[in-house]
């Protein structure tokens, strides 16, 4: 019996799964997130390597030469993870792609289209006539993800402490900023910009004030409901060109094209951007390992 592996790599976990001949998978390992630009090269490949030897413990049947494939959906420098592709030795054929390939997998079905996903970070991913694959923002959150998890807890950062040093009128954004760092009603804003500039994880604590903010929105908060969609708006315009560029002629609103991940999927935001879209947006069902599965079925 063979085996293939796939792994979804990302900032905040890296996944992997064990599938056998007949595409089921019959194992999992979840592990911290292995993004190189996040956790350091040496510490990325570490936690990669581990993970695959975990993975290929799990099944009673296998052995390390049973596995004929790795496929390997990583966030974080191509370059780095085509070398580490190179250099792994024992598991078969091992392949590097962005962790953009899953989602487009999910949202396309292997046809000509493209994907807007938001997290902790976004972008959008496309598939072109040609077949070739095209990936369009995915910066990192010191260059700005519109539409991500980062972008939209910045900006309701930005809002809640002008309103709180008195220069803005009060919203629900200000406690809301406040309640996030858990210093207490009495905070002020010096208090609040040294904690989250102090916290060892800026972008992950400042990503996971999203929540609460798309929360707001869906309560009917108009300073929440403005931020989400200026913020997914501005990744819809990039996604627009990505299309208008890759697909010259063609009706945008013919194109597959869809919504991955919790923020572009809340309705909130799903609504606001169906209303202003030229695409024909709809939300992406299933996980990015099952892209993975699936594109590990096709190899």
């Amino acid at each position: 019996m063979t085996f293939k592996i796939g792994v979804d790599g990302g900032g905040t976990k890296t996944e992997c799964i064990l599938v056998d001949a007949d595409g089921a998978i019959v194992a999992q390992h979840l592990a911290p997130g292995c993004n190189p630009n996040v956790v350091g090269a040496v510490q990325a490949r570490l936690i990669v390597t581990d993970a695959l030897n975990a993975l290929s413990t799990r099944h009673p049947q296998l052995s390390t030469p049973d596995i004929t494939a790795v496929l390997l959906c990583m966030s974080g420098s191509r370059s780095y993870w085509q070398e580490f592709a190179t250099g792994l030795a024992g598991f078969g054929t091992v392949t590097a792609v962005d962790d953009s390939l899953p989602v487009l997998e999910l949202a396309t079905h292997g046809a000509p289209g493209l994907v807007l996903h938001a997290g902790t970070g976004s972008f959008v991913a496309a598939r072109a006539p040609d077949g070739s694959i095209h990936y369009a923002g995915g910066l990192g959150w010191r260059f700005n993800d519109p539409g991500s998890g980062y972008d939209i807890g910045r900006r309701a950062m930005g809002r809640a402490l002008l309103e709180l040093q008195g220069w803005l009128p009060a919203s629900r954004l200000g406690p809301t900023v406040r309640d996030h760092a858990k210093l207490g009603d009495a905070a002020d804003v010096n208090a609040i910009t040294r904690y989250f500039y102090q916290h060892p994880d800026p972008n992950r604590i400042i990503a996971a004030l999203a929540p609460a903010i798309l929360r707001l929105a869906s309560e009917g908060d108009p300073k929440a409901h403005e931020i989400v969609v200026e913020s997914a708006g501005e990744l819809l315009a990039l996604a627009t060109r990505v299309a208008t560029k890759l697909f010259p002629g063609v009706a945008l609103d013919t194109l597959p094209a869809g919504l991955s991940g919790p923020i572009l999927t809340h309705a909130v935001v799903r609504q606001a951007l169906l209303a202003r879209s030229p695409l024909s947006l709809t939300p992406v069902e299933g996980t990015p390992i099952e892209g993975v599965r699936r594109l590990l079925a096709r190899m």
